[in-house]
């Protein structure tokens, strides 16, 4: 594992482990925001045929694609039909109403492009079989361990329950459902699941000025941006992963699925380690300083601040204007080692105290040359790097990559505090995303029943005739390239297999 590249290590960042393991708790109520509690099971669904899906058909035009459900008329079984009528979205509809929730479930959930993203193969394998799905249900029960056999099951079972969400943990030993019946506890263990990574705005609310909490706007979001920017190349370049997932939270963060093989099969051990090697800032609230970057620079935080430099101009200095008052420009004065400097900068300030904050990060070179400077221009240098890092580098919440039976929300779910759908993210225009024009559900059904368009030959998909379409192209595209990918090493492993003798 490569060495970490500064000064703080995996265990040296305080904070709680919302990671819980699967011996604790049994029933509790659901936090909003809360991801590993256990609770009881829910009956388990009974057993049915294999769906048969080919890699071949995942962009298929003619594909009927019977996950993503059609408007046009359809004779099946009771609550199961197809579509139901036309919703008649208002103005006053809620995205929490329950046939709200059962259209999203029958009508745009892509169920087929996740079953195949998480069982890596076209027909069913342990690897969805024996996944670990925890729902939320509308009466903030939480359920885990529940486990499906099939696309279909799983999503009979949300049109049945209409979770609010659900969350995806690893693939176990034996199936979830059926922990309870192995002799010894060890004998079920999570062996497989896709590292993580969790950016929260929350995280933030120290340096961002725009917004507090949960809310967020277009000046705030580029920290995300700049995080994704970060982690996403350090992924690629430094451990070589390209199966790169990334998904909007819903309201205010972000969320990274590696889904390699070789990150999948990845132990405890080794995800803290890489979660160490991307962890920089110091935890807490603390007006200390939060960035003591090792020197000479690792080569990621070297290439991180060529990437951040020009966000700090433009998103930190311009935008957030972070040490406009009194007590914020005190902490910019902390960050600098140099008394004399710290001296002149403060009687420069108090002379002028509604200096913007990029005229201030002016003045502490145009002080520095003027000869107010007690230490060596190579230790400025440094102390100012350490700021632009402070301001921008990613806060990861490293705890949620560091355990592999950790739970993540699923992609394509719909926020409960918000009604967006969680969209992924495209990182090839990653500056373009748009977290406030991500369609919510109310208004993707609004569309389906506003559609003009005519069917022709082939049947429209009710998703196709939404705003989400785009979203669920790109999956779709990942999804097949991670099982392309899947079935080269398949087909290496026979050749290699054939040749023994």
């Amino acid at each position: 594992m490569t060495k970490m590249p500064h000064s703080i290590t995996p265990e040296s960042t305080p904070g709680d482990d919302s990671s819980r393991t699967v011996s604790q708790v049994d029933t509790v109520k659901s936090e909003p925001e809360t991801q590993d509690v256990a609770m009881d099971d829910a009956p388990t669904p009974p057993a049915t045929e294999k769906a048969k899906i080919n890699l071949e058909e995942l962009f298929d035009d003619e594909d009927s694609d019977g996950e993503f459900a059609s408007s046009a008329p359809v004779v099946k079984e009771e609550d199961e039909s197809s579509q139901p009528a036309p919703l008649k979205i208002s103005p006053k509809s809620s995205f929490s109403d329950p046939e709200i929730m059962r259209a999203f479930y029958q009508r745009l959930f892509p169920f087929r492009p996740l079953f195949q993203w998480l069982n890596h193969s076209p027909a069913p394998t342990p690897a969805f079989a024996h996944r670990e799905f925890a729902f939320t249900l509308p009466n903030d029960a939480y359920l885990r361990y529940q486990s499906f056999p099939t696309a279909d099951l799983l999503r009979k079972q949300c049109i049945q329950m209409l979770p609010s969400r659900f969350e995806i943990g690893p693939q176990y030993s034996t199936n979830p459902r059926d922990r309870k019946t192995v002799r010894k506890a060890s004998a079920f263990r999570p062996i497989m699941k896709e590292l993580v990574f969790d950016i929260d705005m929350t995280d933030y609310d120290d340096i961002r000025t725009c917004c507090t909490g949960a809310s967020i706007c277009h000046k705030c979001w580029s920290f995300i941006t700049m995080a994704i920017k970060v982690i996403d190349v350090a992924l690629r370049e430094d451990f070589g992963f390209k199966h790169i997932l990334w998904v909007y939270s819903g309201r205010r963060g972000a969320h990274a699925w590696v889904c390699d093989k070789r990150a999948r099969e990845l132990d405890d051990q080794k995800r803290r380690s890489i979660a160490g090697y991307l962890e920089l800032l110091k935890g807490g609230d603390n007006a200390g300083k939060k960035v003591n970057a090792r020197r000479p620079l690792h080569p990621h935080i070297e290439r991180s601040l060529a990437i951040l430099k020009e966000h700090f101009q433009s998103c930190i200095l311009a935008e957030q204007d972070p040490w406009a008052t009194d007590a914020k420009a005190a902490h910019l004065l902390n960050l600098i080692p140099d008394t004399q400097l710290r001296a002149a900068l403060q009687k420069k300030w108090d002379s002028s105290p509604h200096r913007p904050s990029a005229a201030k990060w002016s003045d502490i070179d145009a002080l520095a040359k003027s000869g107010a400077l007690s230490k060596s221009p190579k230790d400025l240098v440094e102390a100012k790097q350490d700021i632009v890092l402070e301001y921008t580098y990613p806060r990861l919440d490293a705890e949620v990559s560091k355990k592999l039976n950790h739970l993540l929300k699923s992609p394509f779910v719909i926020h409960p505090g918000t009604g967006r759908v969680c969209v992924p993210i495209d990182t090839r225009r990653v500056e373009e995303f748009d977290p406030l024009g991500v369609p919510t559900v109310t208004q993707l059904l609004g569309e389906i029943d506003a559609w003009k368009g005519e069917e022709g030959e082939r049947k429209v998909q009710d998703w196709e005739k939404t705003s989400l379409k785009p979203y669920v192209d790109y999956f779709r595209r990942f999804v097949a390239g991670l099982m392309e990918e899947g079935k080269g090493v398949k087909r290496e492993r026979e050749e290699g297999d054939a040749m023994e003798f």
